[in-house]
């Protein structure tokens, strides 16, 4: 039993940080088609932001405030100067995000120099659970998420600039032509996912090793998330990171990480082969 609960408890970490990440890439993916490879490196700005509170005397939870705010400006700075222009290219849009991608690990390292840098977590021990003992910060952590992910449920479905995410995504040319200002709408919900996945670094910044180059890793995987769960939902992207960090935590706790990771690589490829829309199609969107 205590084993059981861990494990579940690590699959709730694990997806809740993946959905997280993956929120930004549903929002470029579903809304502006396009790939933005820069993605992760608003992960690595969330996580060097706490460092960056914490190394001159302030406290985890400023940082954690001060990490979406900073990723939503880098964000919005790359999607006005760049990503507007590339729209109707998708292929410029690759490689240019790709670029900026290097240039901001390539900075952040100038700035903060090599070597891993330190993030003290807001709270020490574990809280028993009765059949199980768990870091307390971890569950804060799974909380935050959960919180974060529900408020975007209730954004998209219950608020004008919800509606309009819903109607561009839908059909771009019919929004534009009932008065939705689409470039608006894309700055906003790409500053905003920018802005997420700020908060998922600093997040993730007390149990990860935060380094200029992180942000690579969680970017594959949200990928995976994408993916798996269907572009432009929601709902599939709580699906997908639900199957990716789910399968990911049981595989480890058998196997090497390696080999977990190809395997959950495999299991995407055959699930896209069946569902190439995802898990959730378009029709399930929020």
């Amino acid at each position: 039993m205590d084993l059981a609960v861990t494990t579940l408890l690590n699959a709730l970490t694990l997806i809740s940080i993946l959905a997280l990440v993956g929120l930004g890439l549903t929002i470029s993916f579903g809304l502006m088609n396009v790939t933005n490879l820069a993605h992760g490196e608003f992960v690595t700005v969330g996580a060097f932001t706490v460092y960056f509170v914490q190394s001159h005397g302030g406290s985890f939870w400023l940082g954690l405030v001060a990490a979406p705010v900073v990723g939503a400006a880098v964000g919005l700075l790359l999607e006005g100067i760049i990503l507007r222009r590339l729209y109707e290219r998708p292929v410029g849009a690759i490689l240019a995000t790709w670029g900026v991608s290097l240039i901001l690990q390539q900075g952040i390292e100038l700035t903060f120099g090599l070597g891993a840098k330190p993030v003290v977590p807001p709270l020490d021990g574990v809280i028993d659970l009765g059949v199980s003992a768990y870091p307390v910060y971890r569950l804060i952590l799974i909380a935050i998420a959960l919180l974060t992910l529900a408020g975007v449920v209730l954004l998209v479905a219950r608020t004008r600039f919800g509606l309009d995410i819903r109607t561009v995504i839908q059909n771009r040319d019919m929004a534009e032509a009932v008065g939705i200002n689409t470039r608006r709408t894309y700055a906003v919900a790409f500053g905003f996912g920018a802005a997420v996945a700020g908060l998922a670094g600093a997040l993730i910044s007390p149990l990860a090793t935060v380094l200029p180059q992180m942000g690579v890793n969680y970017l594959a995987n949200a990928f995976f998330v994408v993916i798996v769960g269907g572009a432009g939902s929601v709902f599939g992207l709580i699906a997908g990171s639900t199957f990716v960090g789910g399968l990911t935590s049981i595989l480890n706790y058998q196997i090497s990480p390696s080999l977990a990771q190809a395997l959950v690589l495999l299991s995407a490829i055959v699930i896209v082969r069946f569902r190439p829309h995802g898990l959730v199609s378009i029709g399930g969107r929020a």
